[in-house]
Parts: structure tokens; C-alpha cells; sequence
């Protein structure tokens, strides 16, 4: 999906590219009457506008569809467990857990904040595939449950940019079966 997604970026890049250099080179030649050039302009536009809705309108909703997000949080409300709580703080640049060492199948809360600026808080699976995500912001708490139900050592990303040393910002969960 994502090779499509890059390759559909650059093509229609290409034509937006190929619309400014068409515009530019045809403003040297001004001795047209304006009204004529307007009304075309405007059905131009308009022809455009109808184009990109049927295009992004279709690509928006068959990816919208696809969201996890429904199913997890169904999961979550049925779960009646007790949840392991872990308080996770994002510092420049480096992940603070209070626990690092998770049991597979049982539910995790994840309360999430920063101490300096945001960051995005991104857990991955062993084969580095985003599990699970919530912002970190400073001077407020957000919570995020999960289970994991695999083994293995997950890491944790910051998925927003935060500074020079943004690309380092990474820790690991253990989750194993007890």
C-alpha cells in the first residue's frame, strides 16, 4: 500500500509541477482579452475540483475503512481485567518506563506524558509493525490500553519529531508468558 501511495504522491506531484510550468509559460502572452481566458479558467477549475473528489474521495474512504481502531476499542471494553499500569514519560531524547517487563495476554495501561515537549508514542511488534500509538504532550496524561498477545521485545518509537536526536529516541518492552 505504501509503494502505491509514493507512486500515486510523484505522479500526481509530476502534474501539479507540469500545471504551474503550463501556467507560467503561457503568461507571457497577454494580448488576449481577459473574459475569454476567465470563463475557460473557471471551467478548467471546476473540471479539476470534480476530478480530485472522485480520485481522494473513494482513496479516503477505503483507507478510513480500514482503521483499527473500532476493533481495539471493543477489546478493551470487554476486557474486565485488571490492567498492569505503566507510566511512560518522553524526555528529550529517551523513553522513561516505570516497568519494562510486560506478561503476554494480560491488559496493559499505558499512561503517557512528556516532560519537555511532545512526542509520539509508537510500540512495535517484533517484526517492527505499529501496534498501538498516543500522543505524549507535557502537563497532561494520556492513556492507552493494549494486550499483547504475542512474546518478543517491543520497541518504542517516537513518531513525532522532537529535535536533533528525534531519530534515537527508542526503548523495549519484554512481554513474555509467566
Amino acid at each position: 500500500m505504501q509503494d502505491t501511495a509514493w507512486q500515486a504522491s510523484l505522479i500526481l506531484m509530476s502534474l501539479v509541477g507540469l500545471g504551474f510550468s503550463y501556467v507560467a509559460i503561457q503568461s507571457g502572452s497577454r494580448d488576449e482579452d481577459y473574459a475569454p481566458m476567465q470563463k475557460r479558467a473557471y471551467r478548467l477549475r471546476l473540471k479539476l475540483f470534480w476530478a480530485l473528489i472522485l480520485v481522494f474521495g473513494p482513496a479516503m474512504i477505503y483507507t478510513l475503512t480500514d482503521l483499527p481502531y473500532a476493533a481495539a476499542l471493543a477489546r478493551s471494553a470487554q476486557d474486565t481485567r485488571t490492567p498492569q499500569v505503566i507510566r511512560a514519560t518522553g524526555h528529550l531524547w529517551y523513553w522513561e518506563l516505570s516497568e519494562s517487563h510486560i506478561d503476554a495476554g494480560q491488559p496493559v495501561e499505558f499512561q503517557v506524558s512528556a516532560a519537555d515537549v511532545n512526542h509520539g508514542f509508537g510500540i512495535y511488534d517484533p517484526d517492527m509493525i505499529l501496534v498501538a500509538q498516543v500522543q505524549a504532550m507535557p502537563g497532561y496524561v494520556n492513556t492507552l490500553r493494549h494486550t499483547f498477545e504475542r512474546e518478543g521485545t517491543y520497541r518504542i518509537l517516537c513518531l513525532e519529531y522532537c529535535g536533533t536526536v528525534h531519530h534515537a529516541m527508542m526503548t523495549e518492552l519484554t512481554v513474555a508468558r509467566r
